[in-house]
């Protein structure tokens, strides 16, 4: 009966502590307003992006191989790691470029305004 006891008890504490380590994760997906860059800032409102988006969307890892790899939650990093002057590509040899160049297209798509002072303001 003890033992019985003990081994529920363990099992409802288990149980509790990945539900509540699930809901913080899950609450905790990077700051809700962010300013990227220095020259021109962008106020980006990360969160608003989230309530449309997936995080895969716009974020994706490096594979072994050097190409873009599928998005791995808690594997972010900056985009300019690869995304800079010794990347093979030129249309995305930057964080400028490639922030202009996914959140221009995304924004055509969903018929937003791609008019600079919609990002820099």
């Amino acid at each position: 009966m003890k033992k019985t006891i003990i081994c529920t008890a363990a099992a409802f504490a288990f149980a509790f502590t990945c539900a509540v380590a699930g809901v913080s994760v899950a609450a905790n997906q990077g700051p809700a307003e962010m300013v990227l860059g220095t020259k021109k800032p962008v106020h980006f409102p990360h969160a608003a992006h989230q309530k449309h988006q997936k995080c895969a969307d716009c974020h994706h890892t490096k594979g072994a191989d050097g190409k873009q790899g599928p998005y791995v939650a808690g594997q972010e990093k900056k985009c300019d790691e690869c995304h800079n002057k010794d990347f093979a590509n030129a249309e995305l040899n930057s964080f400028k470029n490639v922030g202009h160049k996914l959140c221009k297209e995304c924004h055509k798509k969903n018929k937003v305004s791609t008019s600079c002072n919609v990002c820099h303001k």
